[in-house]
This record gives structure tokens, C-alpha cells and sequence, in this order.
């Protein structure tokens, strides 16, 4: 137990995460400057879109066995953003994106670059597949549609 706990702290210390902010602002509006475009944020965003709830287990589970939820927490920030106003915020492909290419949208996307500045931590590659990716991404969907619909 105190071998992985050791070894989760090491990987925090040398991993970070960077998805979005711990309040329902856009990047842009936290930052004071001009809203961010990203080639990957135009159009419907994520919570748009229907949940494919056939995904949202095997989005749970890669969510745990990846490490996500040490970073990231839902209804509130670990040391990374809170994850549950992001399908409201984001379209799915830049949170696809995101998964997938986190060292490369740090450079090369203005809203993950915002983010990066703003946490100064980089969101770790977890090698996930483009099909292992949707299914995170309906999980997170699923958590926020939930998150909101119980505050209804």
C-alpha cells in the first residue's frame, strides 16, 4: 500500500493535468484577455450531443485504471479542473483532442495553452485508443449530465 501510494505521488509530482478551470468561466474569461479559438471548439458542444450510455462504463473504468481521478474530480477541483461544466464549455472533438494529443494541444491550441498557463501542470498521454477516448469522453458527459439534472 505505502509502495503505491509512494509511486501515485511521484507520478502526480512529475505528471500534471490541464483540462479546464474549476468554474463554469470560459478559459479565455479567466485569463482577462480575448476568448481563445480553438480549430477543434467550434460547434455543438459536447453536452449537446446524446449521451451513448452503451460507452459510459468502459468511460468509467478507463477513467479510474488511467488515473484520471487523481487529477480530476467531478463537482470539484483535485489539483487539476473540475470536469463537470467541460461538456457544456467544450465540444466533443476538442475534448477528444485533448485526450489524445494533451502534449501537443498544450502547444499548439490556444484554449489548452490558457489552460496550461493557468495551472502550470501538463496533462499526461495515457495512450488511449480514439475509441478508448469516446468512451471517456461519454463517462464525463453522463457525470455532468447527472450532476445537473440532480440540481433540478
Amino acid at each position: 500500500m505505502k509502495r503505491r501510494l509512494a509511486l501515485l505521488v511521484v507520478l502526480l509530482a512529475l505528471t500534471g493535468c490541464g483540462k479546464k478551470s474549476d468554474n463554469a468561466a470560459p478559459a479565455s474569461a479567466t485569463s482577462g484577455g480575448p476568448a481563445a479559438a480553438s480549430k477543434y471548439d467550434s460547434g455543438p458542444r459536447a453536452a449537446e450531443e446524446p449521451i451513448d450510455e452503451a460507452l459510459v462504463k468502459q468511460g468509467e473504468g478507463l477513467f479510474q485504471t488511467k488515473g484520471c481521478s487523481a487529477c480530476h474530480g467531478f463537482g470539484r477541483r483535485i489539483s487539476c479542473p473540475d470536469l463537470l461544466p467541460v461538456p457544456m464549455e467544450r465540444t466533443a472533438q476538442w475534448m477528444e483532442q485533448q485526450i489524445l494529443h494533451p502534449e501537443i494541444m498544450t502547444k499548439e491550441d490556444p484554449i489548452a495553452h490558457q489552460l496550461f498557463a493557468q495551472y502550470s501542470l501538463q496533462m499526461p498521454n495515457q495512450q488511449l485508443t480514439q475509441p478508448e477516448a469516446k468512451a471517456v469522453i461519454e463517462f464525463i458527459k453522463h457525470q455532468s449530465h447527472e450532476a445537473h439534472e440532480g440540481s433540478k
